[in-house]
């Protein structure tokens, strides 16, 4: 059986045109492209919108979790406001008042006379309290007794 062209059919066919039948190559490339920028175009997005959860991680930042929730909510609202005060808050150095507080404590039990541990006491470990309360009711029972 021979194919002939229809009458009103052009005889110069572009090359992307096939035979009815045949595997149309020009749409598997442009679908293969398409799936690649898809992943490309995707993969580009979610780095950039993790970039100050990755800021504050790399720098230790103490507000690490705030900026981490905020880029989740940015991400499930897309309300971009949260994404730029995750990425402020990321830039942004929260000064450290934990270390000097602790200090200040460390300096307030050497003058009161109350021993220093090593380690400090779990504050999830419920059997460190008795310890402490029993230093305390001591130190009270020997106050008492020295100024009786």
């Amino acid at each position: 059986m021979t194919e002939t062209l229809h009458p009103n059919a052009p005889h110069h066919l572009p090359a992307f045109i096939t035979a009815p039948g045949d595997t149309d190559i020009f749409m598997v490339v442009v679908g293969l492209v398409l799936i690649g920028a898809v992943m490309t175009v995707g993969n580009l997005y979610l780095r950039l919108h993790s970039m100050p959860e990755r800021m504050a991680h790399k720098s230790r930042k103490l507000q690490f979790e705030i900026v981490a929730v905020l880029g989740l909510i940015s991400l499930f609202t897309h309300n971009h406001l949260f994404w730029v005060i995750g990425l402020l808050l990321a830039m942004v150095d929260l000064p450290d008042f934990g270390t000097p507080l602790r200090s200040i404590a460390g300096s307030v039990r050497t003058i009161a006379g109350v021993e220093q541990s090593a380690d400090p006491p779990d504050p999830t470990d419920h059997d460190a309290d008795r310890p402490v309360n029993a230093q305390r009711q001591t130190g009270a029972e020997g106050g008492a007794q020295g100024h009786a």
